[in-house]
């Protein structure tokens, strides 16, 4: 069973990504050490003895629908209602409306514990969180009042309506229509697929976010608007009225997170038997809905990130369980209790060995890029000093944490199965759900290839590569620190730290070349390697540099042999993913022909 590693999460936000130094700084107010720790342990409490224990349900029984109305499974819409009352849906939000207004870094932390007790639950609040945000920065006062506090309470949930059958990354070509109304308010018609949470029996209200198009709007994303449809009419006096003209045509079948109603949702067909058109209010500006939406989107990044060390976690923690009381065959210099005979349990082969310390060491090196893009949020946010920098890093790792973290999160739960060998493949064990649930992380909330291209298009380009190079400054100066320790139980970490920032920087200068040069279809070629080679490369730093930090955990041993295992064993791709960016480019178009 899932026990939330409230200790390392603490280490990895106050040593690694920033938190501490924050605190010590006056950044975050009132805020403290005490109270970052007394969130932490219960939220993981929360998350180890009251989610996880029904994620198995869940993913058994799934969501249902019948006659558009959708259940949730056994037990979940109870426990929905004790997370909200624990106040976790406001950790963020403003006081104004009833939250919290606690750093991002916190409420990431609590979403890694949430999905690691299961991911198809803490979808839900997941996309209430971004609605809330999109509400707050672009919506009019009027909608803030009526809105905000019951979604910030988590008594009225939240959904994102972009994909249509016909229209999935390219939202220029949506056909969904808006019609204005005489008294400001708007119709909306059309149909949405692949609608988290669109619709269950957990909250008493569902507020859609819907992007649609106005009828003399301009041709593609300049001509999206952004609409507030809510499932149930909101009358004068704050209660709730009629349901509006929206409702839930079928619920996809999915490869995993069962649990989690993916809805196709039809809006304007007169289901409800008032006028034909679900009733909606504009966010934001007419003809600017696309922008509005990427508040709630890049965000829903970092969250869709953690939802990959998530299920790393909660997959590693099974396959060390496992490995501890799983014996089979006799490993090398295997001593039972002083005897010579019997099987070892399977921890002790240097494969399985192997494969564990992998494991481990991918989702640290996830967590700690994840959470080093939240803390760089919130410097945005409240460094007096910030300036553009904050700004521009957070945007730099936006795309590294939602990728590199949910392909480790494929990868490791991949390897969870491989360690529990045949019984892995079995569903009763319950390792095989990891991997079903980890695989559309890499897919939603803008796919790895896509976050690839932000990268490298947008991203590297950020002061001229300035931002970018200032950050791989950051890791010289780490591997640096390796060195002058003189610990001989770093082994080669600080030679291997080197080659690989010596790649990433290599890397680097050459794409930034080509886009310079006009070449952007050669740099393309080589951005999903360069995501990857980025990704390992912070992955060996941030471990180092939680090696180095003055822990009181009693773990600075530990942290220093993870660290060298994944400098000697990890980092030797780095090379490789470097020839593939800077080299790949002329193969690929010469090969393209074999596949049209």
């Amino acid at each position: 069973m899932y026990k939330a590693p409230v200790e390392e999460i603490a280490f990895t936000l106050k040593h690694v990504a920033g938190l501490a130094r924050a605190i010590d700084d006056g950044l975050l107010g009132d805020l403290g050490e005490d109270l970052v720790d007394a969130i932490l342990s219960e939220a993981g409490r929360f998350a180890s003895d009251e989610i996880a224990p029904l994620a198995e349900i869940g993913d058994r029984q799934g969501a249902r629908i019948e006659n558009g109305t959708v259940t949730t499974p056994d037990g979940w819409r109870e426990l929905y209602r004790d997370w909200i009352a624990g106040g976790w849906n406001g950790l963020t939000a403003s006081e104004t409306f009833g939250g919290q207004a606690l750093p991002h870094m916190l409420n990431v932390a609590a979403l890694e514990m949430w999905n690691s007790g299961s991911m198809a639950f803490a979808l839900c609040p997941t996309l209430t969180m971004g609605a809330i945000e999109a509400i707050a920065a672009h919506g009019s006062d009027a909608l803030k009042s009526t809105y905000l506090p019951k979604l910030v309470s988590g008594e009225w949930t939240g959904t994102m309506n972009l994909t249509e059958p016909h229209a999935g990354s390219d939202l220029g070509v949506l056909k969904a229509r808006a019609e204005r109304r005489d008294d400001g308010s708007y119709r909306v018609f059309g149909q949405k697929i692949f609608i988290t949470w669109g619709e269950h029996d957990a909250a008493d209200n569902i507020i859609h976010l819907v992007l649609a198009r106005l009828p003399d709007a301009p041709a593609g994303t300049r001509g999206i608007s952004l609409f507030l449809v809510p499932k149930f009419l909101i009358n004068q006096d704050g209660s709730l009225g009629a349901r509006n003209d929206l409702f839930c045509h079928a619920l996809e079948h999915k490869l995993g997170i069962h649990g989690s109603p993916t809805c196709t949702m039809i809006y304007g067909d007169g289901r409800s038997g008032e006028e034909k058109g679900a009733i909606g209010w504009l966010v934001g500006e007419e003809n600017k809905g696309l922008a509005c939406m990427f508040t709630m989107m890049n965000n829903a990044r970092l969250a869709v990130g953690m939802q990959g060390v998530a299920i790393a976690e909660a997959a590693t923690q099974k396959a060390v369980a496992y490995a501890r009381e799983r014996t089979q065959g006799k490993a090398p210099g295997w001593s039972a209790a002083g005897q010579t005979g019997g099987m070892s349990p399977i921890i002790e082969h240097p494969d399985v060995i192997r494969m564990l310390l992998t494991m481990k060491a991918l989702t640290q090196g996830a967590r700690a890029i994840a959470y080093s893009c939240a803390h760089a949020t919130d410097m945005a946010h409240r460094a007096a000093d910030a300036g553009k920098h904050w700004q521009e890093r957070a945007a730099l790792l936006t795309p590294v944490a939602k990728s590199f973290a949910t392909d480790i999160g494929v990868d490791v739960a991949s390897l969870g199965i491989q360690v529990h060998g045949g019984m892995g493949f079995i569903e009763e064990t319950g390792a095989a759900r990891y991997l079903r649930d980890a695989r559309i992380a890499p897919i939603y909330e803008g796919t790895n290839g896509i976050q690839a291209i932000d990268l490298v298009t947008r991203k590297l380009t950020l002061s001229d590569g300035g931002e970018v190079k200032s950050l791989i400054a950051e890791l010289r100066e780490i591997a640096g620190r390796v060195g002058a320790s003189n610990a001989e139980n770093f082994g080669a970490t600080e030679n291997r730290l080197n080659v690989a920032i010596t790649d990433l920087q290599q890397a680097t200068d050459w794409l930034l070349a080509q886009l310079a040069a006009g070449n952007t279809a050669d740099a393309l070629a080589g951005a999903t390697p360069y995501q990857r080679l980025f990704g390992l490369t912070l992955t060996g730093c941030y471990l180092a540099k939680g090696a180095l930090a003055d822990a009181e955990d009693g773990k600075a041993a530990d942290r220093i042999a993870l660290c060298r295992f994944a400098a000697e064993n990890l980092l030797a791709e780095t090379t490789a993913l470097k020839d593939s960016v800077v080299n790949g480019a002329s193969s690929l178009a010469a090969a393209r022909s074999i596949l049209v």
